[in-house]
C-alpha cells in the first residue's frame, strides 16, 4: 500500500519485481539487504539469485598498492578520469605484506597464502576457510599452479604441484574446494617426455611468472618462457584440460617478442608481447582456437602514449619538470578495462590508463601517499556466493582483515 504521502513502498511491489531490483545492486549493497527483513534475506540467498547476480558483475583488474592504502585494490571501469575511479581496497596494508598476498583468483574467490598455509576467501562476504594441502611434512613443498571452476560439475578446484626435497620428484594433485582430501592425478601428455623433461615442465609452472593461468574453454593456459625447448617445437603454451585432466601444447603468435603474456580479453584468449626494442606493445587474439590461429589486433607505441601524456599535462595541469622515471619508456604489463581502454604499468611507480590508439587517459591513483604500484595478473568478479562446503570464519582477524573501505 502507498504510505501517507501517496508513495508506493518497495515492499508493496510484486516479488518478481523486487528480485529484479535486488539483482542489479552492487555486491555489498545486496549483502546489506539481507539485514533489512526476512523476505529480502530469503530472496538474496537462493542459489539462483546468487549465480545471476554474480553473472552480471564485471571482471575487474587488481592493482597491488604495495601496502598503502591497501595491498590489493580493485579498479573499476567508470571513466577515464583518475579522480573518478571506482576503488575497492580489499586487503588492508600490513607490515608483513608478503604473507597475505593473493596467489590465485577465480570469479569472486581468492586464495591467499599466510606463512605455510593457504586460505580461500570471499572478500564480499568477508568469509575465509583453510585449504588442505596435498602433502604436509618436512621436505615437502606444495605449490598452487591453478584455480578454476570445473564447468561440468560447477565445482571450484585447485591444481597443486607437490615436490619432495629428498627424491626431487613432483606429483600433481587436484583439490575440490569443500573437500578435505586432495586427489592425485596421473600426468598425461600428448607426446612422451623423459623424466628430466617432465621435471623441467613442473619447474616452468612453479618458478616462472605464470602463476595466474588463463581459464578458457575449460582449460588452463600458461605461457612460461622457454617451453618450446621442452616440447621439441610442438608449442610454447602449456594447456591443461580441466575435464580430461591432461596436458597438451599450443603455439603462440610467431612474432618475436621481448616480454609476453597471455590474458583474457573479454572472454577471448589473447596475447600481448613487447617488441624487442621495448618501444611498442602488440596485441593478438585467438581467431580459431582449434586451428590455433591468432589474429593481430593493435599496436601501442611508447612515443605516442608519451606525447599524448605530455599534451594532457600541459593542457590540464601546471607544467612541471618531470623526473626521468616518470616518463613512459617501455611497457611492463597490461590489463584490459573494456573494448578500448587499457591499464598499462610502465615502471615500478606508475600505472596509467590509455586507449588502444595510444591516447593517454590518466594516471591511476589509489592513495595520496602512494609511491609504488604493481599491476597484478589477477582479476576479481565479485560474488555473494558462499565458499562451498566449509565452516567459514569472519575475516576480522589476520590473515586478512578484508572488507570494503
Amino acid at each position: 500500500m502507498p504510505d501517507r504521502r501517496g508513495a508506493t513502498l518497495l515492499e508493496d511491489l510484486p516479488e518478481e519485481i523486487i528480485n529484479k531490483i535486488l539483482v542489479l545492486l552492487a555486491s555489498k549493497d545486496a549483502g546489506r539487504c539481507r539485514a533489512v527483513n526476512t523476505s529480502w534475506r530469503s530472496a538474496t540467498s537462493t542459489p539462483e539469485f546468487m549465480l545471476e547476480h554474480h553473472r552480471r558483475q564485471p571482471s575487474l583488474p587488481i592493482v597491488d598498492g604495495c601496502g598503502k592504502p591497501a595491498n590489493q585494490v580493485v579498479l573499476g571501469d567508470v571513466c577515464a578520469g583518475a579522480s573518478n575511479q571506482q576503488l575497492w581496497p580489499f586487503l588492508s596494508g600490513s607490515k608483513h605484506r608478503s604473507r597475505n598476498e593473493p596467489i590465485a583468483v577465480c570469479d569472486g574467490f581468492l586464495i591467499v597464502s599466510w606463512g605455510y598455509e593457504f586460505y580461500i576467501c570471499n572478500p564480499v562476504t568477508r568469509k575465509h576457510a583453510l585449504l588442505p594441502q596435498p602433502q604436509v611434512g618436512q621436505g615437502i613443498d606444495n605449490t598452487m599452479v591453478g584455480f578454476y571452476q570445473h564447468h561440468p560439475t560447477g565445482e571450484y578446484r585447485v591444481l597443486w604441484v607437490s615436490r619432495s626435497h629428498q627424491t626431487s620428484e613432483s606429483s600433481l594433485y587436484v583439490l575440490t574446494v569443500g573437500s578435505d582430501r586432495p586427489r592425485r592425478i596421473s600426468v598425461r601428455m600428448p607426446t612422451v617426455l623423459s623424466s628430466s623433461a617432465e621435471e623441467e615442465l613442473w619447474n616452468k609452472l612453479i618458478y616462472s611468472y605464470c602463476s595466474s593461468p588463463v581459464h578458457h574453454r575449460g582449460s588452463l593456459h600458461w605461457y612460461p618462457y622457454g617451453t618450446s625447448d621442452i616440447t621439441g617445437g610442438g608449442g610454447d603454451i602449456i594447456v591443461f584440460d580441466t575435464e580430461a585432466e591432461s596436458f597438451r601444447w599450443m603455439r603462440s603468435p610467431t612474432q618475436p617478442c621481448n616480454h609476453s603474456k597471455l590474458f583474457d580479453m573479454e572472454g577471448t584468449l589473447a596475447f600481448w608481447g613487447r617488441s624487442v626494442s621495448n618501444t611498442s606493445m602488440d596485441v593478438w587474439e585467438m581467431q580459431d582456437y582449434e586451428a590455433e590461429i591468432w589474429a593481430f589486433r593493435y599496436r601501442i607505441d611508447v612515443s605516442t602514449v608519451e606525447a599524448s601524456r605530455q599534451l594532457y599535462l600541459t593542457s590540464f595541469k601546471k607544467k612541471k619538470t618531470r623526473p626521468l622515471d616518470s616518463a613512459v619508456r617501455l611497457f611492463n604489463d597490461m590489463a584490459v578495462l573494456n573494448e578500448r581502454e587499457l591499464l598499462v604499468r610502465f615502471n615500478h611507480q606508475h600505472v596509467l590508463r590509455c586507449d588502444i590508439d595510444g591516447k593517454f587517459l590518466g594516471i591511476v591513483n589509489i592513495g595520496k601517499s602512494q609511491y609504488r604500484m604493481w599491476l597484478t595478473p589477477h582479476r576479481l568478479k565479485e560474488s555473494i556466493v558462499p565458499i562451498p562446503g566449509h565452516e567459514m570464519q569472519e575475516d576480522e582477524e589476520p590473515p586478512f582483515s578484508t572488507g570494503h573501505v
